[in-house]
């Protein structure tokens, strides 16, 4: 058993280091137009917040035995603030603003969550609270491509929702999930749960729309569509005319 625990601790590092390295691809495009385009920098925002908290629960003095849930959490966060600032620098005003304010309550959250654990809490209400934190947030991380995947079903295209981004949801949702099985840990395997089977929709609807990248620019979304994405509406000229795929 606890062999079998880490090695599914170990192989859901590598799919999370995958998960996080998965939106390169997206940024490479975003520097590259300058723009951020009609892509959503909320998900990236959540997912910093939930690497914080999943790393600080996951440290001895805790959570014991989850070090691994730490490790690569810790290198997540480096990763996502590098995204969360790149969103900042090239998005437009509007959508600037709004990640600013998302990323100042990610940092707010986190700083109440270490403070309230250090100074209030001890023992196992400690990692309950902890825990409790960690789990909600990855619920809502792992939720936070849902507008995403009613943009897909809508506009028939799977052009702003990237194959190895979905499927790295998947599979690091699942080895985590196994992982909270067999460490008998219900703030592990609860959130990382619901990854799994949000990342399973997520492939499903891929492969039914998976010809039809696209096909969005040449409906016009509506204004809603694009909000959606994180912009109130296209801007003209070279984004308009931008090629290329994000999968």
């Amino acid at each position: 058993m606890d062999i079998a625990h880490f090695l599914f601790g170990i192989f859901g590092n590598a799919s999370a280091l995958f998960l996080f390295l998965a939106p390169v691809i997206t940024f490479k495009r975003i520097i590259k137009n300058r723009s951020t385009e009609m892509f959503s920098g909320i998900p990236y925002v959540m997912t910093l917040l939930n690497c914080l908290l999943s790393a600080w629960y996951g440290l001895p003095f805790v959570s014991p035995h989850n070090i691994l849930v730490s490790t690569v959490n810790g290198t997540g966060s480096l990763i996502e603030i590098v995204y969360v600032l790149i969103f900042i620098i090239l998005a437009t005003n509007k959508e600037k603003a709004k990640i600013l304010g998302l990323f100042t309550f990610v940092l707010s959250v986190f700083s109440a969550v270490v403070f309230v654990s250090l100074f209030a809490l001890h023992g196992n209400s400690r990692k309950l609270f902890c825990g409790f934190a960690a789990a909600i947030f990855s619920i809502i991380m792992y939720g936070s491509p849902l507008s995403i995947m009613r943009l897909v079903i809508k506009t028939k295209s799977v052009e702003f929702m990237p194959f190895f981004l979905s499927l790295f949801v998947f599979l690091c949702g699942t080895s985590w999930f196994i992982f909270g099985l067999l460490g008998r840990d219900p703030f592990v395997a609860v959130p990382n749960g619901v990854g799994s089977a949000l990342g399973t929709m997520q492939l499903i609807l891929y492969f039914i729309y998976r010809d039809n990248k696209g096909v969005a620019r040449k409906q016009a979304p509506t204004e809603e569509e694009f909000m959606e994405m994180g912009n109130a509406k296209p801007r003209q000229g070279k984004q308009s005319s931008a090629n290329g795929t994000q999968a």
